[in-house]
């Protein structure tokens, strides 16, 4: 397409015959004659962009992934030759300027206990200054934590197997509300909520007021146990030192 149209710039700039256009441009004179075969698809590229807006992270590649997962039969030189015509591309990570994001608007009230959770992480350091890592989980609809998983690292494929621990059979939440970290975008976590059936809903870069159930259990978690508590390793047992009002479950150390 560039060939094509550097050789039609030549020709129209320098008043030049198309057989010289196409001889500065490298292209060849019957393909500049040949009539392209490609179908447009209007609805296929604004699908592809209104996945870029919601995804920004995402490149061609793992657009054409969730194109493949919503029934359309393309393959990825398409999406990537409408990715570019688009003029899309993946935003660079840019300090102190916010990503932009599709606005999901106001978040559905759930109706029953495991229909809507909350995920996120809270971070912490060791009596000796080593720092470690809490995945917080809480059900919207009862206000319980179902799973706190305590690392010194972690990942999305770590945060897929913990939440797998947790569901067992066919119990699953209808969907599980993150902020913007990487391991939430991830794509083992990605591949995970697609295999379970969970919508992964994304709030907006720099509003954790959107997510307000799981900040709220952070701080009290903070407030009540870590912040009173000097932990001298995390293979500690937590059982016992959480008090009641603020979870209900059981700490899980993972061994790293």
């Amino acid at each position: 397409m560039r060939r094509r149209e550097l050789a039609g710039w030549f020709q129209v700039t320098f008043q030049v015959s198309c057989a010289r256009a196409c001889r500065l441009a490298l292209f060849s004179r019957a393909a500049r004659y040949r009539r392209g075969q490609a179908r447009d698809q209007p609805a296929l590229r604004l699908r592809i962009r209104d996945l870029a807006h919601a995804r920004p992270r995402f490149g061609y590649r793992r657009l054409w992934i969730l194109l493949r997962r919503e029934g359309w039969g393309v393959n990825h030189k398409r999406v990537r030759r409408l990715y570019r015509l688009e003029g899309l591309q993946v935003r660079m990570r840019v300090r102190r300027r916010k990503h932009m994001a599709l606005h999901r608007g106001p978040a559905p009230v759930p109706t029953g206990p495991t229909e809507r959770w909350a995920m996120d992480f809270v971070h912490d350091a060791l009596a000796d200054g080593r720092p470690f890592r809490i995945l917080t989980v809480v059900d919207q609809w009862s206000r319980q934590s179902p799973l706190l998983e305590v690392a010194v690292r972690m990942s999305g494929q770590t945060v897929s197997d913990a939440l797998n621990r947790v569901l067992e059979g066919e119990l699953r939440p209808r969907s599980i509300t993150v902020d913007h970290g990487t391991e939430f975008q991830s794509r083992a976590l990605e591949d995970w909520a697609y295999q379970r059936g969970v919508q992964l809903d994304f709030i907006r870069p720099g509003k954790p007021v959107e997510n307000a159930f799981i900040e709220a259990f952070n701080g009290r978690l903070r407030d009540e146990c870590l912040n009173s508590i000097a932990l001298e390793s995390i293979e500690l047992c937590f059982e016992g030192i959480v008090p009641s009002t603020v979870c209900s479950c059981s700490w899980r150390v993972r061994q790293t």
